[in-house]
């Protein structure tokens, strides 16, 4: 009983843990600060806007589904 515990606060940790690096790495790409040599920044932008909204996305659905 307590090992199932420990393994869905552990699940819920690494789900967190995806989330929050997931909009870093999608804000950081938004506002320039993470760049990708030889694509145009209006490109990586883009792409930060998608990972956000993806991510945001993901994240209500899997709420939901509880």
């Amino acid at each position: 009983m307590v090992g199932k515990n420990i393994k869905g606060v552990l699940n819920f940790v690494a789900w967190l843990t995806g989330i929050i690096v997931a909009l870093a790495v999608g804000f950081a790409m938004i506002d320039g600060v993470l760049a990708v040599r030889w694509i145009p920044e209006i490109v990586t932008q883009v792409a930060g806007w998608i990972v956000v909204a993806t991510t945001l996305l993901s994240a209500v659905l899997a709420i939901l589904k509880q």
